[in-house]
């Protein structure tokens, strides 16, 4: 086991998802309750990371993010390295990759809360803010969690977009991923099987949670309609 290897994606997942939930509940609570032009194309926008190999992105933020480019040098010089082949450039590549993984289970719960609700709580008086704190998020909840539990076990085993953006460098940019592809390269079936296989239990818990957490959260939408 690569533990180094491991420690890194988990920190990988953990910070990508302290950055991406809370910006995914805004922008989710946005599209739920909005109706404006274009619309259709900016969730087809959001959605474009499902469909699109995770090396194309890679590819795009390699050469948009790399010294070479305007956009690159200007990042560089106000973090004071580049983002390339840093783990920095490797948590920008996780947040834009998982971004569909966060907003549409949110933004599926945010369209399920009845609008009766948020009339009676706009008629007493409360902020948007408030009602969005005291109200939406409390009923919300089963989506958010969805959505952070989806991003983190993706960023776990993220590879394409990784490999592209960080390369290959131990305790910064080697993932648990990636670690598998070299011991596999090095003929070390048994280190790839024994880190395949943690990732496979953690993937099946995480499926198994989150379509429990689907049903219920539907059946209590259907006593809700009643």
């Amino acid at each position: 086991m690569d533990w180094q290897a491991l420690l890194l994606s988990v920190k990988l997942s953990s910070v990508t998802v302290l950055i991406l939930i809370p910006f995914a509940i805004f922008v989710s609570r946005f599209l739920a309750y909005r109706q404006f032009r274009g619309k259709s194309w900016v969730e087809a926008l959001i959605m474009v990371p499902l469909v699109l190999p995770p090396t194309v992105i890679g590819y795009y933020l390699l050469v948009g993010l790399g010294s070479q480019s305007w956009l690159g040098q200007t990042l560089e010089s106000l973090f004071g390295h580049q983002l390339v082949f840093n783990f920095s450039g490797l948590v920008i590549a996780s947040i834009l990759v998982n971004i569909p993984f966060a907003i549409q289970p949110i933004q599926r719960s945010f369209e399920a809360v009845p609008e009766d609700v948020r009339d009676a709580a706009a008629c007493c008086g409360m902020s948007r803010l408030k009602v969005l704190f005291k109200i939406e998020l409390p009923m919300v909840w089963p989506g958010v969690l969805t959505a952070l539990v989806l991003c983190f076990s993706h960023v776990l085993g993220e590879f394409g977009v990784v490999l592209m953006m960080g390369g290959n460098i131990a305790g910064e940019t080697k993932t648990i991923a990636i670690s598998i592809y070299d011991s596999v390269q090095a003929f070390d079936f048994a280190s790839a099987g024994q880190m395949s296989l943690v990732l496979l239990i953690f993937a099946v818990t995480v499926l198994a949670f989150t379509t429990s957490l689907s049903r219920r959260m539907g059946a209590g939408h259907a006593s809700r309609r009643r």
